[in-house]
């Protein structure tokens, strides 16, 4: 326990000159059947049984990877791809939708077959398998399209632009991506539970100015512009679309455009009407954020949430795929920002107008809300100054919902249920520190990551009442044991109005009490977004490590509004910024 950290040991770009504090923490993936993981083991893609460890080949890669490797993929990139855990298949894991030189091809796993799905010029974005596992949908020159197995292709939508005054169907622009569905998510449609219908996001970006940068990556520096709305500025216009893919959109002969004022002929009356807009007239469209998109379990209406700009109030809408027709089924309002939150989880999908869970912050601390169909509200489910953090969802055949939550420390998330009939939070995890769940899809296990803010992640299988069944991965680190470090120390701190802040110290591992030691205090400060956490901090706590070796005292402390305490901490900053951080 002698040794000193360096900067090389920590941040070394070249791997395998860093020492890997962090150890090998492991990836796994629940696959469709609830009973294994996806998890790749050597360099190879296996299926591991959940309960008894034991791994076989998840499909022949090595099929995958030469078909792959006979239309043009080289060798080390296709064994590379074949035996990615992201690979896109369809429900019943028959077939794959892989992406190589800007075009579509499908794999079929039974015949070993790969063949062509698409032949152009243009890249095909975002392509993902119907429910039904019988179409491929993508986007393309920003136009929606559907292909099936046999290469037959249908285009949703036809007016999709680039360049400048773009317009985007079933894709994410900046702003949406950035601000409201979270950076690396651009797909912008979704199916419908049924496979009949595709819901969109239309965002015409002529409203939105150009924005000039200069990239410094380059040697030479390139003057960049691209849309970005500053504030004042205007945003994409929205819509909300909805294309049958069993219909086809007509392009009409120019010649036979009937004038102003003329009808169309019957011939022409079919024009559009694979696609139709949702009614959201009651709110003035430069004004409107769609800020989430999700299907009724019947597939007879899609829902969204309505945010306007100065993202005070929520609604969410159900738009009916027949009429258009809008209905408000809930409001959320609060003294500040109303917050997004996903989409509402439904208890049953097989009912058609079953019951949902939603997360509403209305009481100033993120909480789990039982509605009906209609709007109307059951019960609520939990409550207290502690928030939800992730909901997990729903086993209706059990009743229970499950959940992350501060109920018990601010600063390290624990896994808890409730049922669905009220009563009281149950905690599920056990022990200190941080713990995070991947469920399977029955509700019956759950893969736990858990770490502490000495203890690199580890990785565990309970079953849902959180006995153990086995340890996936206990991630040892002995070069912990050859360095001198110290056990961070958390605390409380008050203000003067006597709320509590988080705070985190690290002393040098010789601390003299009687000496006095230079102090580095370390703060993010963003709203609702805390430094003080009892879990495995990587290179960051590393880097702190390495400074109280050099004899600092590192202090970490969350102001108030950045303090993860509900959003009731946060709503102080509307309209008077700079003074709530600082009380």
């Amino acid at each position: 326990q002698d040794k000193l950290l360096t900067l090389d040991a920590i941040f070394n770009p070249d791997a395998a000159k860093r020492v890997r504090f962090g150890g090998t923490p492991v990836s796994v993936q629940w696959s469709p059947d609830g009973k294994s993981f996806k998890q790749v083991i050597g360099g190879r893609l296996m299926r591991v049984d959940a309960a008894t460890s034991q791994a076989v080949p998840y499909l022949d890669t090595d099929s995958l990877s030469a078909a792959l490797q006979r239309v043009g993929v080289k060798s080390a990139e296709a064994t590379e791809l074949a035996n990615s855990p992201f690979l896109e298949f369809n429900s019943d894991e028959t077939a794959i939708v892989l992406s190589n030189a800007n075009d579509l091809w499908l794999y079929e796993t039974a015949t070993r077959s790969i063949k062509r799905l698409t032949n152009n010029r243009e890249e095909e974005l975002e392509a993902g398998f119907s429910p039904d596992g019988k179409l491929v949908s993508f986007v393309r020159g920003n136009n929606l399209y559907v292909v099936d197995a046999k290469g037959n292709e249908k285009q949703l939508t036809r007016d999709g632009k680039e360049g400048d005054n773009a317009i985007y169907n079933g894709l994410l622009d900046w702003v949406y991506e950035e601000e409201l569905y979270g950076r690396g998510q651009k797909r912008g449609y979704w199916w419908s539970p049924d496979s009949r219908f595709i819901a969109f996001l239309r965002t015409d970006e002529s409203p939105v100015p150009k924005f000039v940068m200069a990239n410094d990556q380059p040697t030479d520096q390139l003057i960049e512009r691209t849309n970005y709305p500053q504030a004042g500025d205007g945003n994409p216009i929205v819509k909300l679309g909805v294309a049958d893919v069993g219909k086809t959109s007509i392009v009409p002969n120019a010649a036979r455009i009937p004038k102003i004022g003329e009808k169309l002929p019957p011939t022409l009356l079919r024009l559009g009407d694979a696609m139709k807009f949702i009614d959201t007239s009651a709110y003035k469209p430069e004004d409107l954020l769609i800020a989430r998109v999700a299907w009724n379990p019947d597939s007879k209406s899609v829902l969204f949430q309505a945010l306007n700009r100065e993202q005070t109030t929520l609604d969410l809408n159900s738009g009916s795929v027949a009429t258009g027709k809008t209905t408000k089924v809930i409001t959320e309002t609060t003294p500040a920002w109303v917050e997004v939150y996903d989409n509402p989880v439904f208890t049953d999908t097989s009912a058609a107008n079953g019951m949902m869970v939603w997360q509403s912050a209305r009481n100033g601390w993120k909480h789990l809300y039982l509605y009906d169909s209609t709007g109307q509200l059951v019960r609520q489910l939990t409550n207290g100054k502690w928030e939800v953090r992730t909901l997990y969802g729903v086993d209706n055949q059990s009743g229970w919902v499950y959940f992350s939550a501060t109920k018990d420390s601010h600063i390290a998330e624990n896994i808890y249920r409730v049922r669905l009939t009220g009563g009281e939070v149950e905690r599920v995890s056990k022990g200190d520190g941080w713990h995070a769940a991947a469920f399977n899809k029955t509700f019956t296990h759950y893969v736990e990551n858990w770490s502490n803010v000495i203890t690199p992640t580890q990785t565990r299988l309970f079953r849902a009442n959180g006995s153990l069944e086995r340890v996936i991965n206990e991630n040892r680190v002995d070069a912990l044991r050859n360095y001198r470090l110290s056990t961070p120390e958390f605390l409380n701190v008050k203000t003067r109005d006597g709320f509590t802040m988080e705070a985190m110290m690290i002393k040098p591992p010789d601390f003299d009490p009687s000496r006095k030691y230079p102090v580095l205090q370390f703060t993010y400060a963003g709203p609702h977004a805390p430094s003080v956490a009892n879990r495995w901090g990587g290179n960051r706590g590393m880097w702190f490590q390495l400074l109280a070796q050099k004899g600092y005292i590192v202090w970490v402390c969350d102001n108030r509004t950045a303090s993860g305490k509900g959003e009731e901490s946060v709503w102080p900053l509307y309209a008077y910024k700079g003074f709530g951080e600082l009380e």
